[in-house]
């Protein structure tokens, strides 16, 4: 009984490992495609804001954005984020007020601010495209996050393409490319186990 127990162990265990490394590859190999085109709005994904400031993670996904606002990808900015416990206010007004200190007029700029998670935030997009009219969108984040949020863009009936910043924190060394890369790989785990999503 030891030894088939132990040869189903270890098989499981390889095919975790062999799992896992897909799955990394293809983070990296999604992260590294600029879909880039024209669309009816560009989707920013929410990261932490300190009573209004952005980080720098949330500051390199902004400017990436405004840089394909500007360079006349959409009409349309749509920004996305809540308010976690504590905070005084959310991340997509947070964003708002960035863009509009970039030039971007606040006409332009459309605000999903219900959403803490992945899913939650795609979801509110979806329904604030449909108030709007509009159907095509463009989704930018960090390199790490597109696998993910292309993924929940195409099952809720999105457009799932996405133009990654490459100015992110997360991508300045292997350290940081590694902690993304596992978070990652626990948010996909979690969509697909338990159709949920962390942040």
């Amino acid at each position: 009984m030891i030894r088939p127990v132990g040869q189903i162990a270890l098989g499981a265990i390889a095919g975790a490992v062999l799992v896992a490394a897909w799955a990394s590859f293809r983070i990296w190999e999604v992260g590294n495609r600029d879909d880039r085109q024209a669309v009816d709005a560009i989707v920013v994904l929410g990261a932490a804001q300190y009573n209004g400031r952005p980080s720098s993670v949330l500051k390199a996904r902004l400017d990436h954005a405004i840089d394909l606002y500007h360079a006349g990808v959409a009409p349309y900015l749509i920004m996305t984020g809540g308010k976690a416990e504590g905070d005084r206010t959310t991340e997509a007004a947070t964003a708002r007020v960035y863009a509009l200190a970039k030039g971007v007029p606040d006409g332009a700029i459309l605000i999903e601010d219900r959403g803490r998670t992945t899913l939650e935030s795609l979801r509110g997009v979806a329904d604030l495209l449909r108030g709007h009219g509009l159907t095509t969108t463009l989704f930018v984040s960090d390199r790490t996050h597109m696998l993910r949020i292309l993924r929940i863009a195409r099952d809720i009936g999105l457009t799932d393409l996405g133009s990654p910043t490459t100015t992110s924190p997360t991508d300045e060394d292997l350290a940081g490319r590694l902690e993304a890369t596992l978070h990652e790989l626990g948010g996909l785990t979690l969509y697909f186990v338990a159709g949920q999503t962390s942040s």
